[in-house]
């Protein structure tokens, strides 16, 4: 890779970070934040992305940053007010934005028309109704200049005298006092005072204020704006004033020339006089925290990692199996040196994958656009409101998990919120609101999208599945059983073909991709309230703690995540109801009991589950079931090693991992087990006269 292609990649990686602060900053607006901070955060972010891709010649970038960054210059310099409307246009051009930048990313192509339209709404909002792509027309007139009097002494140099007195977020940002005033400098010749008279004694000094400020006397032939471009990128992170005293020149008064504007200043403040400016009290610069170091590190290189930190486990864990193999007594020098081992291995597949680990903050951000695309496609008002976006998951599923996010929140904009019309007469704002939402839970991320449109119609619903065969007429379903037919391949309640749907792909495939992450979808829904969708996640794709148990000779693991507790059932706490069901009473509760090994075909259930071992786990559901087992054999942390690719789904297992002894071991699904199993989806509370009859 050439010095050009490593800076342009450091653009785009930067261009990412940049556009995700200006997504922020827009919620914040769109939130009621009346903070002027916030709008110059957006500005710095627009005009930092502007600057990088004029740099690269991407101009389409560089025609709408530029109209984008006027907009946001008036809004914070008071000339434009902040309505709902100029709201929308600003989100809407950050998409664009956005958009733009990925296309430039990807060398893809965008019609030059793409982005009129809100290239126009932009200009009304400043009153520049121009269009950027017109070449502007120019009025040549003749003009005489009499060059009898021009000597030979060259161009005209210019004394500045710039004042420059940088804030404590400047070097937060990485930026360094010295870089600019060494830039400065080589534009001519240049004397340069720094001020000390504002700096305490050693005792009261504080490290995060800033005491210094700079004078230079610069005599340069360079332009006034070639002096302030050297701050261009930290114009609002100091006080600058740039004043130029013009030396006697060979060059006569050219009195027929136009009079030019001045220089518009960096900061409507800037202009300083007399001594330098103190700095800024430690309570005005409280929100200027300091900015963590960060690396960036190629994936190839942390997917290796991740692999040897994967066959670590592996190998202690087939050391602890020799160990164990060979009788040596507990205590002894070598079981201590393994459980040491055993402990930094932990700590390193820990710290392994937090490195992975990412917020969703980025994927809510995308998923926020998608929405309001969607919406206008089908002329629905609506705004999607994010919760827990600082949940960290591991990259890997972020990434995978993008396109069914994408289909849920279209699927909510088409299905799940009724039109403006529709709401007013059902007594409901005219604006839809879609809450997407992020959690840890038991070990697990816990993703949510909800609505609050017309819900699930179960008998629409029944019905069309009927007509497409898809159920016998005959089926009795519960009201559960009925949602979840929307999941079937080919189903759609669409009535007309649109942009969005209609076409009977999207929740079959919603549903098969978060099972491929290991993960499972629920639906509840409420007729005229709205519906939830939940997607219960693994934390990462690559190692997990579980529970070695034995099932009819059989070796597989259970995820710990998913066991409450472990037990052994006594005489007198089992309760069959019917022929093949049977509760087991826990602390006043009953439970359903689940025969793992009746489920994935390993034998015939068994008759007599008390004395036996049961694991109480709590599906993605929330269900709690009685898991009957024949033994727990040990707790370790295992490899994940997908089925899918290689095999296929199976009911019932998520996946697979390497033992310690080099055995292949199946790592257990208990929702879809208890699933399988056909139990209740809640804790059994049975009334008193049936427990009576059962005892």
């Amino acid at each position: 890779m050439s010095k050009t292609d490593e800076l342009r990649a450091t653009f785009f990686q930067e261009s990412e970070d940049l556009l995700e602060g200006l997504a922020d900053g827009l919620e914040e607006l769109v939130g009621g934040a009346n903070d002027p901070e916030i709008v110059n955060s957006i500005f710095r972010a627009v005009h930092s992305i502007k600057g990088g891709a004029a740099a690269f010649a991407l101009n389409a970038v560089v025609e709408f940053a530029h109209r984008y960054e006027n907009v946001l210059d008036a809004l914070r310099n008071g000339h434009l007010e902040l309505d709902p409307a100029a709201l929308d246009i600003l989100m809407r051009a950050a998409d664009h934005l956005n958009i733009l930048i990925e296309a430039a990313r990807d060398e893809l192509s965008i019609e030059e028309s793409a982005g009129d339209g809100l290239l126009n709404e932009l200009g009304q909002l400043t009153g520049d109704d121009s269009n950027p792509n017109d070449e502007p027309e120019i009025d040549f007139a003749p003009m005489v200049i009499s060059l009898d009097d021009v000597g030979d002494s060259g161009p005209s140099e210019i004394t500045f005298e710039v004042h420059f007195a940088p804030k404590a977020r400047l070097f937060s940002s990485g930026n360094e006092a010295g870089f600019l005033l060494r830039e400065l400098c080589a534009l001519g010749e240049a004397t340069v005072t720094c001020n000390m008279n504002d700096l305490p004694d050693f005792s009261d000094l504080d490290p995060k204020e800033i005491y210094l400020s700079w004078d230079v006397v610069l005599k340069t032939d360079a332009s006034e704006s070639a002096v302030r471009e050297v701050f261009e990128f930290v114009d609002q992170d100091c006080e600058l004033s740039v004043s130029a005293k013009q030396e006697a020149s060979s060059l006569p008064e050219l009195s027929a020339l136009p009079e030019l504007p001045p220089e518009k200043p960096i900061q409507d403040n800037a202009q300083v006089t007399g001594a330098a400016p103190k700095a800024e009290p430690a309570q005005k610069q409280a929100q200027a925290q300091p900015v963590a170091s960060t690396i960036r590190v190629e994936l190839h290189r942390l997917d290796r990692m991740i692999n040897l930190v994967g066959e670590l486990v592996i190998n202690q864990a087939m050391l602890s199996q020799c160990v164990k193999r060979a009788d040596i007594p507990s205590g002894s020098d070598i079981d201590v040196g393994l459980e040491e081992l055993r402990t930094l291995t932990r700590q390193i597949q820990d710290s392994v994958m937090s490195i992975r680990a990412q917020p969703v903050k980025t994927l809510f951000q995308r998923m926020s656009r998608i929405a309001r695309e969607a919406g206008g496609d089908v002329g629905k008002t609506l705004r999607l409101v994010t919760e827990g976006a600082a949940t960290e998951i591991d990259k890997t599923v972020i990434e995978k998990l993008a396109d069914p996010l994408t289909h849920m929140i279209r699927n909510a904009v088409d299905h799940g919120v009724e039109s403006p019309d529709g709401r007013k007469e059902a007594g409901k704002d005219p604006s839809g609101t879609i809450r997407l939402s992020a959690a840890h839970l038991s070990g697990r991320v816990v993703i949510e999208i909800s609505d609050d449109g017309a819900g699930i119609n179960r008998e629409k619903v029944r019905s069309l599945a009927e007509e497409k065969g898809l159920i016998a007429p005959e089926a009795q379903l519960t009201p559960n059983e009925v949602d979840n037919l929307i999941f079937l391949p080919g189903f759609s309640t669409a009535s007309t073909l649109s942009s969005l749907s209609g076409r009977g792909v999207g929740m079959d495939v919603v549903k098969r991709s978060i099972q491929s992450l290991g993960g499972r979808v629920s639906i509840s829904s409420v007729e005229g309230e709205g519906s939830t969708f939940t997607i219960v996640l693994p934390l990462t794709l690559a190692v997990l703690d579980g529970m070695v148990i034995q099932i009819s000779g059989q070796t597989v693991v259970m995820p710990i995540s998913t066991i409450v507790e472990t037990m052994r059932i006594q005489p007198g706490q089992v309760f069959e109801l019917g022929t093949n069901s049977a509760v087991v009473r826990i602390r006043g509760n009953y439970v359903p009991i689940v025969d793992v090994g009746a489920v994935l075909g390993y034998r015939t259930p068994v008759k007599d589950p008390e004395n036996r071992v049961f694991l109480l786990v709590e599906t993605a559901e929330g269900a709690r079931a009685a898991l009957l087992i024949d033994g727990i054999v040990d707790q370790r942390q295992v490899v994940i090693k997908g089925l899918e690719e290689n095999y296929g789904h199976v009911q019932g297992v998520a996946a697979a991992t390497i033992l310690g002894d080099g055995r292949i071991a199946l790592i257990l699904d208990p929702s879809a087990i208890v699933a399988a199993a056909g139990t209740s989806s809640q804790p059994m509370d049975l009334p008193p006269s049936t427990l009576a009859a059962a005892e």
